[in-house]
């Protein structure tokens, strides 16, 4: 099992990676399949099946799937032409994606959100139909999102969506129990065994450009939520407050008594900084998702700055260890919260920062695999109801509150030797075993929950 750092945190589109990244990649590589097949498409649709259908309209589903059929890609996204390309589509009914012909296209025909029929692979499924110039279907994909803006076709699902064909690593570890035994034996952290797994499939200079890339783009995510003020997208009226939040907490670090929880208030900022970003439909970085996109980067921001002796230098060790713990989740359970609730997004959120920070502070591997598994066991059952279907409510602040379970979950651990009573891989077979009992009203479908006990008009 090998998933890189840089699949794991990877530059994306908010509002959410599952709904929003993975529908826009899956439109991509049918795309590819229309240029490399012999059939002359004439039109395009897609059909929306279980949490894509309920939540897709919240989400932006909708959109992505129609920028990603008219070939814009997440790596040339730019919400101006991207406005622009969707109200041409509009008028015209057609797409026209490079290297095939004009494709009959009507967005309130062709994407279906089909509430009815959920596809068997995954709760997260998009059903891509071409069709010739009589209308009969020459061509048909099944893709499923799931989670992190990883997609899977149908048949890549059916033989293992964590088969990895690439060249053998000097430390394959499917297990924490497997990894600890690698970390004794070699005398290396967590972080080193994965820097060598990296390097022996992407070389050094990439992973180290890489891991820098990914903290530049979270920092300035951090920065640009702790500027913007006003109300977010989607009808709810959410004001956006981190950045309020901040300007207070400035305020109250030049007095001679400040708050005794303002470093913890900080926390919280960053964390809301980053998702009032990803729901305004911002450029954010999954870790592992972008509804728990806040998280990582909140704890390492506050390591950063009120931590005596913390330094960017470490700061890939913190990535390279929280990744290796995010992958064992992705492979064992899941991060996508229409599979298993919001306990796979910010849960395993947590468990990856409380981690990163543990090695940062010079945890043992065992200390380090004790913080990932406080983090996760007390986010478990935690259910996934965004209101309206809207990445806003409550996620926002349940990333803040996230990020201050990763602290204390680490700092709970570094007061021990690193022994205790549940094992991180009990935790994680346990998420996957409630994920698979939760209703579905619970699983980023706005059926049940908060998203019908609140107001949302």
């Amino acid at each position: 099992m090998f998933i890189s750092v840089l699949d794991m945190f990877k530059p994306g589109l908010g509002p959410s990676s599952s709904h929003t990244m993975g529908p826009m990649v899956a439109a991509a590589r049918f795309l590819g399949l229309l240029r490399g097949s012999a059939f002359k498409p004439a039109g395009v649709a897609v059909s929306l099946h279980g949490s894509l259908a309920f939540t897709g309209k919240g989400h932006a589903t909708d959109r992505a799937v129609i920028l990603g059929l008219a070939g814009v890609t997440l790596a040339d996204y730019e919400a101006d032409p991207a406005e622009a390309l969707l109200t041409r589509i509009d008028e015209t009914r057609q797409v026209t994606p490079e290297g095939l012909p004009p494709l009959a296209f009507d967005p309130e025909r062709d994407v279906i959100f089909d509430y009815d029929r959920p596809l068997d692979g995954h709760a997260n499924a998009l059903e891509f139909y071409a069709r010739d110039a009589e209308g009969d279907v020459v061509l048909r994909q099944v893709y499923y999102s799931i989670g992190g803006g990883f997609v899977l076709s149908a048949e890549e699902l059916a033989a293992g969506e964590d088969s990895d064909p690439g060249q053998p690593v000097p430390y394959p570890f499917k297990s924490a129990a497997e990894m600890l035994t690698m970390c004794a034996r070699e005398g290396r952290s967590i972080a080193q065994l994965k820097r060598a797994n990296e390097v022996s499939r992407i070389g050094g200079q990439t992973l180290h450009d890489g891991l820098e890339r990914i903290w530049r783009e979270m920092s300035e995510c951090i920065d640009r939520g702790l500027s913007a003020d006003g109300v977010l997208p989607g009808g709810l009226g959410v004001r956006r407050r981190a950045a309020a939040l901040a300007r207070g907490l400035n305020d109250e670090r030049g007095r001679n008594q400040p708050h005794p929880h303002l470093a913890m208030d900080w926390l919280a900022a960053y964390a809301m900084a980053v998702n009032e970003e990803n729901a305004a439909g911002g450029r954010v970085v999954t870790a592992p998702t972008n509804g728990a996109a806040g998280v990582v980067p909140a704890v390492i921001r506050y390591w950063l700055d009120h931590v005596p002796g913390a330094s960017t230098a470490r700061v890939g060790e913190f990535l390279l260890t929280a990744a290796a713990v995010g992958g064992l989740v992705k492979h064992n359970a899941s991060i996508s919260g229409a599979e298993c609730g919001c306990q796979a997004e910010v849960g395993s959120a947590a468990a990856m920062a409380a981690a990163g920070l543990c090695a940062v502070l010079d945890g043992t591997p065992e200390q380090v695999e004790n913080a990932a598994e406080i983090a996760l066991e007390h986010h478990l059952g935690m259910t996934c109801d965004p209101v309206r279907g809207l990445v806003q409510v409550p996620c926002i602040e349940r990333n803040g509150l996230g990020a201050m379970k990763a602290v204390g979950a680490a700092s709970l651990a570094l007061r021990g030797d690193g022994s205790h009573f549940v094992p991180l891989d009990a935790a994680i077979e346990t998420m996957r075993q409630t994920g698979r009992d939760m209703s579905e009203k619970y699983k980023e479908t706005s059926l049940g929950g908060l998203a019908v006990n609140v107001p949302n008009c």
